[in-house]
């Protein structure tokens, strides 16, 4: 039974103060979470834009109704898994992090009305669900979002826009550096175990984390591994190796 509209108006103001209707699953949770992501703070540095695939896509929010309430319709704990921000290919359009419209359709069986686009990170995270035992049973322990959930883009000189990354400048580290540490408090709230958590990264974005874990006291221990566009686009040869030592970083958790 999905959520109701008005619970959801209600529990928008509780998320705020972490206190959220008990009756809630954490598919719920999620989905308010996301129907509610907004960026406030500071302006952005110029060039620099806020991508919200939540108001941007009509489909969106559809796709991912249908998917929280397909692998997270219960009330479990999970380990929470961090990457940077959405990129336009993937999460800037399903609304689901790291999975991109081919694999939206393909691996998790849920429609996307639109060009089925490829991002090589959502390939090589699919290609790792499944030696670990598929969708169902990753997501019923593990939940994948970002520090910074809503992305970024820059237009280039040429008028082009490419993906931008949080930590891309300093400008826009001090820019949403609260909005990143509002976000993490709010996505503990969803139900997520607090021992360990998983950073997609081990430059910039586990440096970033452990900075503010030390001072907020976020998570125990941070366990970084290596980005999954950084596998695809340096590493590709040796892939299997780096879906091993997830698979053991997952396993060793439990």
């Amino acid at each position: 039974m999905l959520i109701s509209a008005a619970d959801l108006v209600v529990a928008a103001d509780q998320i705020n103060e972490k206190h959220l209707p008990c009756h809630m699953t954490f598919a719920d949770k999620v989905i308010l979470f996301n129907r509610n992501l907004e960026y406030t703070g500071p302006a952005l540095p110029d060039g620099i834009r806020i991508m919200n695939p939540f108001k941007e896509f009509a489909q969106t929010m559809e796709i991912a109704d249908a998917f929280y309430h397909k692998y997270y319709n219960d009330n479990n704990t999970r380990h929470l898994i961090l990457g940077i921000n959405p990129g336009r290919f993937g999460g800037g359009l399903t609304g689901i992090p790291f999975t991109d419209p081919k694999r939206l359709v393909s691996e998790c069986h849920i429609d996307y009305k639109g060009k089925p686009t490829h991002e090589p990170s959502s390939v090589f995270v699919y290609d790792m669900i499944n030696a670990f035992g598929g969708p169902d049973a990753f997501y019923k322990k593990f939940y994948i979002n970002s520090l910074f959930p809503l992305g970024f883009t820059k237009v280039e000189a040429n008028g082009k826009e490419k993906n931008y990354n949080y930590y891309d400048s300093k400008e826009l580290i001090s820019a949403v550096t609260e909005s990143i540490v509002e976000n993490i408090s709010k996505q503990i709230a969803l139900g997520v175990k607090t021992d360990v958590c998983f950073c997609f990264g081990t430059g910039k974005n586990e440096q970033f984390l452990s900075r503010i874990n030390q001072e907020y006291h976020f998570f125990k221990k941070i366990v970084a591994l290596e980005h999954p566009r950084f596998i695809m686009q340096y590493k590709t040869l040796s892939k299997q190796v780096y879906i091993d030592k997830y698979l053991e970083a997952f396993t060793n958790c439990e």
